[in-house]
């Protein structure tokens, strides 16, 4: 289901095509001298603004598969790394070695150096929304760069100690190296597609909703010159004064 705001950004424009269609239907008594209430921009401005919704629909599906592909692959690394540490712990490695991974692993799993219930905190891996903002976004990323560099630090541990050589494939170290690179992967492409996803926002809101020459202040353009021509009472002004034209807040 669409949000709010993403129906809005929609309305506008099909209000905005209404109000196009008035206009030109007023013949050659629609003759503006300012170009930019001119029917030949006005469409050109409803095509710009059609287009930067849709990119904004395409940016947040890729976002979306991204997200989702991030977090199949983080999915069982909380598990896996305490599975790691009790890996470790069963060797003859020393009580430092192991408390280092015991360490590592507690911030994995989101809980303080003391362990407590009360101290435990969950990483933001928030489900995308219909529309997410860079603020979200940039929490959710924050937990899942912690993530790695967490779970990096882990695999260092165990590399340096020359008795972990557990014969379980997925706990190896090779394993473990490969499961982080598809991680960076995995995280590399939410950051670019987020990016994506934001700069099409930006140029969606500019077309839409900048000062002046965004499209619903430039509707407020075209009403304020056809009430000029038709007067505040004329059937013409009554037809395109209804349209409606919001900016989110």
């Amino acid at each position: 289901m669409a949000s709010t705001s993403e129906t809005g950004h929609a309305k506008n424009v099909a209000n905005f095509e209404d109000l196009i269609s008035f206009c030109t239907g007023y013949g050659t008594s629609y003759n503006p001298s300012k170009n930019n209430i001119k029917i030949p921009q006005l469409t050109t401005l409803r095509t710009n603004a059609t287009n930067a919704i849709q990119v904004v629909k395409t940016t947040k599906t890729a976002f979306d598969n991204t997200t989702n592909v991030r977090e199949t692959t983080f999915a069982n690394l909380k598990k896996l790394s305490t599975r790691i540490v009790n890996a470790l712990e069963a060797t003859d490695a020393t009580k430092q070695t192991v408390d280092d991974a015991k360490t590592i692993n507690r911030k994995i799993q989101g809980k303080r150096a003391d362990n407590s219930k009360s101290a435990k905190t969950t990483p933001t891996t928030t489900t995308p929304t219909a529309e997410p903002t860079d603020s979200s976004i940039s929490v959710s990323q924050q937990s899942f760069d912690s993530l790695i560099d967490g779970f990096t630090k882990l695999i260092q541990v165990v590399t340096s100690e020359p008795l972990y050589l557990p014969n379980e494939t997925d706990v190896k170290v090779v394993t473990l190296n490969i499961l982080l690179t598809n991680m960076k992967a995995a995280n590399t492409n939410v950051i670019n597609a987020a990016t994506s996803y934001s700069n099409a926002r930006i140029t969606r809101n500019t077309t839409l909703y900048a000062a002046d020459t965004g499209l619903t202040d430039i509707a407020g353009e075209v009403k304020k010159y056809v009430k000029s021509v038709f007067g505040a009472t004329s059937p013409q002004y009554k037809q395109i004064s209804k349209l409606k034209f919001t900016k989110p807040r």
